[in-house]
């Protein structure tokens, strides 16, 4: 079978290079896809490649770390291999414990303050830092704490750092050498704020895009992800065997996630890698071997698992491939909490984890727990002679090499303290130039673009001036939801960079996100896509774009019927099936989530003010775009291959091509996703808002629970059920109500003719002490009905978690009208009423079903 994705004559040389392996490696994965899955996903170690590490041994280096260890109690040695979060662990707990590692994860700053300035993470390195090296009484060595953080597109955790475009983008623009620059900007401008260790990069080749990660792997590819792997590690942490490796303006990085978290049945987050050990070798393994050759300190364990057997517990991999086979001489860490989905262990016991080969457990509220199991294992001789004082000295060894004991506090070392790195002009002009070389030219039929910048110009869509949209997860917040503009100081949204450069043109531009304008515009830019997200909280079902919510494909017919030539800017962290948007729109760009400068896009879209172009399109797809909405997974080389834009598409100024109508054939019918789940994974679904309001104040309106926990009125903050932030703790401060508001009104007639119940999995916390507990159901303006639920509440077992069901019934019964429902649930309760809400929605099977009568 022959692969010619699209001729390579007109691509850079680099690109044209990676293009041209595209057939004979994917190709070659999708035949070992087909053979039956190793049933015990028990990996054999002599079919994986055989390397050393690339850091010659260091006998100065382990006589150190002998010496070191013969003084350490067991204690240290197993606080070594526990691994605590910032919003769970203190200083002052540090120095009873002396945990080897602290993170910040996604939702974690100094103070809670999620927009804490680089100046609080600096002191709060220092704080912790302190506390590792105190030695007062001689009971604990000294021996300085590891610092990380998920920095994935940038610095991404500090106010006014430079954020670059998500992985997808990257991969778009082919550029190994480009990926070394971000790389090592980002290390910069990590190191001033006093952090030694990044959760970077990942080297996840995913194979369905339905999966909440997509946009974290640089491409479908495996040649991409491999190509990428030795430029991102040396960018991080400098080349092995130079003065400034690991220090200076260098940080440590991580390999993610090992293995195969890009691999998992029906791109479910966490779930199961249905794959032959060849393709695991082959395909998700790709970057491995080239980040290992870089010199790559750390990997962290996948979530997912492996024909069943979940990675944080496959020994078979971590020490019998990675380790011994492989010959990775760093340190082996686990993702959040990983440990408790590994037989036998739990979230206390993170033992099993740690003896399959983990070793370092990313324990971040249960770090106490996980520590006391493993002291009494060790203690017991349960663990494996040996297993811990491997692990310590593969813990020990990375931050020797760091020069973390020579080092002083955090604030002494490198570029410390130099808070000009966050977001410098030499750093944006990188990621500015990393958006230019992202953006992908799908459609451009009628050569609109490039725009002329002296005409009049509307710039519409909710993405136009939207920061957050453009930046996507992971950006401030695990989410990247709650922000304000000014959390993004020295960033541009695509908006206002088109704006300033039509002002500088002697053009005129007007913001208006609705479409709405005061003079019929030369042109418009529509910019629109996914709202943000992160992980387990962005997969789908199939590769439709709000399905139900037809806003944005209305608003490019409207201009377009008016007669308004209408370029398309789609914000998203995958491909997604767009045909409906692309036949609405003149031209169509693929932009992905580029971060802070949104002076690239206009710098590609825009002409000069004598009429040149700026810059021409240099991206092409590293993901292949489906035609339909159940075209999942699509791969390149795979049998059928049959995408409506194919892996390495991509047109251009100089290259231009007709696209076309396109077939408005969804696969399937849309209107049958209709969401029955409502609120889950921590988020409502989209198009979904909830409305707070107190007896005394105003509405709001909110997507995520981000920023709300100090509410005065209706606290919300996300906590752990099943799984990282999965769930909303809600507190009633004042007497008010929460309401679940749908994106268009319901009609549950046929629902309610039959046995259908509205089912909410939650707990109560603190049932209510006063009476006027309500449930209730909005059905448009004057109509609602009411269901007292005092008695419910008072009855219902406290902390324990069940799913409770309200036949929809019970709301028609009281003047509900089911054919025009709104807000299909709402809690009206008194302050000091606590409930715990994991998900929401519609069904027929609950644990305990409301009584209608009841009072």
């Amino acid at each position: 079978m022959s692969f010619n994705p699209l001729s390579t004559a007109r691509l850079p040389a680099r690109r044209a290079l990676v293009l041209a392996l595209t057939g004979s490696v994917l190709l070659a994965g999708v035949a070992i896809a087909a053979d039956a899955p190793t049933a015990a996903g028990t990996a054999h170690p002599e079919q994986w490649p055989q390397r050393r590490s690339p850091i010659a041994p260091d006998p100065k280096l382990e006589k150190r770390i002998d010496a070191l260890m013969a003084k350490m109690r067991v204690e240290e040695k197993v606080g070594q291999v526990v691994q605590g979060d910032i919003a769970s662990i203190t200083p002052d707990d540090l120095k009873t414990y002396r945990l080897g590692s602290i993170l910040a994860g996604g939702s974690s700053d100094p103070g809670g303050q999620y927009n804490a300035p680089g100046k609080a993470w600096l002191q709060l390195a220092d704080d912790f830092y302190a506390a590792s090296m105190e030695t007062s009484g001689g009971k604990y060595n000294a021996i300085p704490v590891i610092f990380g953080v998920d920095a994935v597109h940038g610095h991404n955790n500090v106010v006014g750092a430079t954020l670059f475009p998500h992985n997808i983008g990257l991969g778009a623009t082919h550029d190994p050498a480009l990926m070394g620059e971000i790389a090592a900007a980002t290390a910069a401008e990590m190191r001033a704020t006093g952090i030694d260790w990044t959760f970077a990069p990942t080297l996840a080749v995913p194979q369905d895009d339905r999966w909440g990660r997509t946009y974290e792997g640089y491409s479908e590819n495996p040649a991409v992800v491999r190509s990428y792997a030795g430029p991102l590690i040396q960018g991080l942490q400098g080349k092995p065997g130079s003065k400034d490796f690991l220090k200076g303006a260098h940080v440590v990085a991580t390999a993610k996630h090992f293995l195969a978290d890009g691999g998992t049945h029906e791109g479910r987050d966490q779930g199961d890698a249905q794959i032959d050990e060849a393709t695991l070798r082959d395909v998700h393994g790709a970057g491995y071997p080239p980040a290992l050759k870089a010199g790559v300190q750390a990997v962290m364990v996948s979530f997912s698992s492996w024909n069943g057997v979940k990675m944080s517990g496959n020994a078979s991999l971590l020490d019998a491939v990675l380790k011994k086979r492989m010959g990775f001489d760093g340190f082996v860490v686990s993702d959040w909490n990983g440990h408790a989905s590994v037989p036998g262990g739990s979230r206390e016991n993170c033992v099993p984890s740690f003896v399959a080969g983990v070793d370092m457990i990313m324990a971040p509220d249960t770090w106490k727990g996980c520590y006391e199991h493993i002291l009494a294992a060790e203690n017991s001789h349960t663990l494996p002679a040996g297993r811990l004082d491997e692990a310590v000295r593969r813990i020990l060894r990375v931050k020797f090499r760091a020069g973390m004991f020579e080092a002083g506090k955090p604030s002494t070392r490198g570029v410390a303290g130099q808070f000009e790195l966050l977001g410098s002009p030499e750093h944006r002009a990188i990621a500015r130039r990393a958006v230019r070389e992202s953006l992908v030219l799908l459609k451009n039929d009628r050569n609109v673009l490039p725009l002329d910048p002296r005409k009049t110009l509307l710039i519409a869509g909710d993405g136009a001036d939207d920061m957050m949209m453009q930046s996507g997860g992971w950006t401030l917040s695990w989410q990247g939801t709650g922000l304000t503009p000014e959390d993004f100081p020295g960033a541009q949204t695509i908006g206002a960079a088109l704006r300033e450069q039509v002002g500088k043109a002697g053009g005129k531009a007007e913001l208006s996100a609705d479409g709405k304008y005061t003079a019929k515009p030369d042109a418009a830019v529509v910019v629109f896509g996914e709202t943000p997200y992160a992980e387990f909280q962005g997969d789908l079902k199939v590769l439709a774009y709000r399905p139900g919510d037809d806003r944005d494909l209305k608003l490019l017919k409207k201009l377009k019927a008016e007669g308004i030539p209408v370029v398309a800017v789609f914000l998203s962290g995958r491909p997604l099936w767009m045909n409906r948007e692309i036949n609405a729109s003149d031209a169509f760009v693929a932009a992905w989530l580029p971060g802070s400068e949104g002076g690239g896009v206009a710098d590609v879209l825009l002409r000069d003010a004598t009429g040149k172009v700026q810059h021409d399109f240099r991206g092409t797809l590293s993901y292949s775009w489906p035609r339909t909405v159940v075209q999942s997974p699509l791969n390149v080389g795979q049998p059928g291959y049959d995408p409506q834009f194919a892996y390495g598409y991509g047109v251009s100024y100089a290259k231009p091509a007709k696209v076309g109508a396109l077939s408005e054939d969804a696969g399937m019918d849309l209107a049958s996703l209709g969401s029955e789940t409502f609120f889950s994974r921590g988020t409502p679904a989209t198009g979904w808002t909830v409305r707070v309001q107190s007896k005394v104040g105003k509405p709001r309106s909110l997507s995520q629970a981000s920023g709300q926990k100090d509410a005065p009125d209706v606290a919300i903050a996300p906590i752990d059920y099943k799984a990282q932030e999965d769930s909303w703790r809600i507190e009633w401060k004042q007497d008010g109500e929460l309401a679940f508001i749908a994106p268009r009104p319901l009609d549950l007639v046929r629902e309610t003719n039959g046995n259908v119940m509205l089912l909410i999995t939650m707990r109560v916390d603190v049932p209510p002490k006063q009476k006027g507990a309500e449930l209730f159901m909005e059905c448009g303006p004057g109509c609602s009905a009411t269901l007292p639920i005092d008695a419910s509440m008072a009855s219902a077992p406290s902390d324990a978690w069940g799913k409770v069901g309200i036949p929809l019934k019970c709301f028609a019964s009281r003047n509900g009208q089911m054919g025009n429902v709104s807000a299909p649930l709402g809690w009206r309760m008194p302050a000091g009423t606590v409930l715990s809400v994991h998900e929401v929605g519609f069904g027929t099977e609950a644990q305990h079903v409301l009584d209608c009568q009841a009072k």
